[in-house]
Parts: C-alpha cells; sequence; structure tokens
C-alpha cells in the first residue's frame, strides 16, 4: 500500500495517518513521558547508555535499565535488543542501533530499515500493540532528517499492513523532524520495499 492512498487527519500538534485501525501518529514531544507498551531508544552498541534520546530514557528509567542493559552484553547496528521499562510510563524499552552515516554507499539505508523491522520483530513477539520511535539516527549519527524520515515510515507502514491493530507513534523533539516527516507524508515512499529482506541483518 502507498503512502499516497492512506487517509490524513491533522489533530493540534499530531498528525494521524488511519489504516482501518491502525494507526501511525506524528507527535511533538517527550518520548519517555509516553503511555505506551513500548519505546524505541536509539541507542549505541554498548547499551550502556549516552547522550540525546539514549541519556534521556536511562535517566528516566532509572539505574534498574542499565543493569539490565549490561547483562545483554551489547547489540550490533541494525539490530534491537528488549528491555523492561522500569520507572518509564511504558512497559518495554526496544533499544536497537542505528547506522552512522558515511555518505550513503556504505549500507547506512538498508540497516537503518533493519533497525525498525528488528524493533517490530520483537513487538509481535511480546504482544506489544503501542510503540514510539525517536528519529532514529538522524542526531548525532548524521542520518540526513528527510531521508530518515522517508525510511521510517516506509517501514511503520509495512508493519500496520500486517497488524492493523497496532498503534505506531513518530515522535519528534524538534521542529525540523516534525517537519521532515510531513514532507515525506506528502510524497510516495521514496525507496521500494523489498519483500524478499529478512527483518534484521
Amino acid at each position: 500500500m502507498c503512502l499516497s492512498q492512506v487517509a490524513y487527519l491533522q489533530l493540534s500538534r499530531i498528525r494521524l495517518i488511519t489504516m482501518c485501525p491502525g494507526t501511525i501518529a506524528l507527535k511533538m514531544g517527550d518520548i519517555t513521558a509516553l503511555k505506551v507498551d513500548a519505546i524505541v531508544n536509539a541507542a549505541n552498541n554498548s547499551l550502556l547508555g549516552g547522550g540525546g534520546v539514549d541519556g534521556a530514557i536511562h535517566s528516566a528509567a532509572g539505574p534498574e535499565l542499565l543493569e539490565e542493559c549490561r547483562s545483554i552484553g551489547g547489540c550490533p547496528t541494525g539490530e534491537a535488543r528488549i528491555t523492561r521499562g522500569y520507572r518509564l510510563p511504558a512497559h518495554w524499552v526496544i533499544h536497537t542501533v542505528g547506522p552512522i552515516w558515511r555518505g550513503g554507499s556504505h549500507g547506512e539505508d538498508d540497516l537503518l530499515a533493519c533497525c525498525y523491522r528488528s524493533c517490530f520483530a520483537l513487538a509481535e513477539q511480546h504482544g506489544i500493540k503501542s510503540i514510539a520511535f525517536p528519529a532514529i539516527s538522524a542526531g548525532a549519527y548524521g542520518f540526513p532528517m528527510d531521508r530518515a524520515c522517508r525510511i521510517a515510515l516506509r517501514e511503520m507502514a509495512s508493519f500496520i499492513e500486517k497488524d492493523c491493530s497496532a498503534e505506531v507513534f513518530a515522535v519528534c523533539f524538534s521542529q525540523r523532524a516534525y517537519q521532515s516527516y510531513q514532507n515525506a507524508l506528502n510524497l510516495p515512499p521514496a525507496i521500494p520495499r523489498d519483500r524478499s529482506r529478512q527483518s534484521s541483518p
């Protein structure tokens, strides 16, 4: 299903894409405050915390999250790991490691797509029906924001096609990210989905 076939509804600062009855929603705000089944952490390979959304999630969840992450032993780029949410409103945190942008010729697009697919695979395994994502790799890792948002929306739409009861939130910390998602919504998907690819790298 192309995004051009999806109905749009603007509601305050949230843009809803309705898909009978699953939804994708754009939201400006703090991902750590969302009452959803799971939030996604844009983590580093160690899973031991860092800056940006990673640091904010660890701070809000409390030291128990760091202890559980230590027991996991890290995560390769493009894959995901799941932990409890501890002091967060979300029950779960799904940690994924996005690619560092190196010009676009080192498989960055595929690795970023794998991040979303790996997160959705864990969501399916754990019965998660509402999940919130930051703009993975589009901050300190330098992935071009517009390109990252197009990939994110493509993978979100693909997941909603398979699970029409799911709610997926794209949470934007900055107006720039919000605008990039809006720009992507007004265009057909830039990169066709390759159905032959697996859910993880």
